[in-house]
């Protein structure tokens, strides 16, 4: 039996509730690339799949991650993601990355250095050395909203989790940031809060960045599953550790058993899941 599954987020986005067409295109999106993401899966490892469909999410610009990332409080775009698997249990990512198409990518190739997680001028370079050409992820209503301030806080990221035909598990996280936020914030999507997985589980989160990460929400669920909780229980404990400060977040996860799980803090994730026969979409 192919138990191959795949679940991807496309963040938390205010256009899901107030516009009606922007939500639909998000859906019909996050949809055509779970389903395209699962059929690469069928001759790929869930490593590679992951990587596959968080560029393919990274190359539209519905999404905050890519093309379409949001700008920061100098005017400049950068970028996070990250990147792990349960069979080397490394994690690898770049942090604050600047003028590349793919983020994920240069996550991909950093798992095959020492220095797997790199941040700013570092991870730029590294990039550039490494074949990553020069490319400007920023289109005119990210400019239009930096200029105007109307971005607000955003909490867009996209994310993926894919168990392949040999019951490996990865996890891949990209984010073009919350937007005029101050040079130099970390986001939690290339941190274990953020981005986790290991033989029992994997998780990707989207949400309020500091809140992920005071949390550590990834890194418990995945730890709670290895523990012998169900991903229900896992999610419902953890989630509910966030209820004191009133953290923002939404997680998506697949465990070893094939069981997808979703769940956020404040309704209004955008998702969708594929398993070659069953589809769900939502947000």
């Amino acid at each position: 039996m192919n138990n191959t599954r795949i679940i991807i987020h496309g963040g938390f986005f205010s256009e899901s509730s107030t516009n009606h067409e922007t939500k639909v295109a998000k859906q019909q999106a996050l949809l055509r690339i779970a389903k395209e993401s699962h059929a690469y899966l069928q001759s790929h490892s869930a490593l590679e799949a992951v990587v596959y469909a968080v560029s393919l999410l990274e190359d539209d610009a519905l999404f905050n991650a890519g093309i379409g990332s949001q700008i920061q409080s100098d005017g400049k775009i950068r970028m996070s993601a990250s990147l792990m698997d349960c069979v080397s249990m490394k994690m690898s990512g770049v942090i604050n990355i600047e003028e590349v198409k793919n983020p994920i990518q240069v996550a991909q190739k950093l798992l095959e250095v020492d220095d797997r997680i790199l941040s700013g001028e570092g991870a730029t370079h590294f990039a550039r050395t490494h074949g990553f050409e020069k490319f400007s992820t920023e289109i005119p209503q990210r400019r239009a909203e930096y200029e105007a301030k109307l971005a607000g806080t955003g909490v867009g990221t996209v994310g993926c989790v894919a168990l392949d035909a040999q019951g490996r598990i990865a996890v891949a996280t990209s984010t073009g940031g919350k937007g005029f936020e101050i040079v130099g914030r970390v986001s939690d999507s290339a941190t274990v809060a953020g981005n986790y997985c290991n033989e029992f589980c994997g998780v990707s989160l989207t949400g309020v960045g500091e809140d992920i990460v005071s949390g550590a929400v990834a890194a418990k669920i995945v730890t709670r599953v290895t523990d012998g909780f169900s991903l229900a229980q896992a999610f419902d404990k953890t989630f509910a550790e966030l209820t004191p400060f009133d953290g923002f977040a939404g997680a998506i996860a697949i465990d070893k058993n094939g069981n997808m799980y979703h769940q956020d803090s404040h309704p209004s994730m955008v998702f969708a899941s594929f398993d070659g026969v069953h589809e769900e979409v939502f947000g």
